[in-house]
């Protein structure tokens, strides 16, 4: 019983401290399979507008396929 007891104990301290570290990073959980993007679906809602912070996301990720550099070309 002790050992199942000090394993119990371990495994709640190291989830805790991945939890910690998770919130610490202040990221929002996604999965490794790509989500609602993989199957085509552009948002999750039918609204016209994305929100706000979706609109920065698409604008961030334009500048970035702006200013990349294009191996194929050099």
């Amino acid at each position: 019983m002790m050992i199942f007891l000090i394993t119990f104990v371990f495994f709640l301290v190291v989830g805790s401290a991945m939890a910690v570290g998770y919130i610490f990073q202040k990221k929002t959980l996604a999965g490794s399979c790509g989500g609602l993007a993989s199957v085509g679906i552009d948002k999750e809602c039918n609204c016209d507008n994305p929100c706000e912070k979706r609109q920065e996301r698409e604008s961030a990720l334009e500048d970035n396929f702006k200013n990349r550099i294009d191996v194929a070309n050099l």
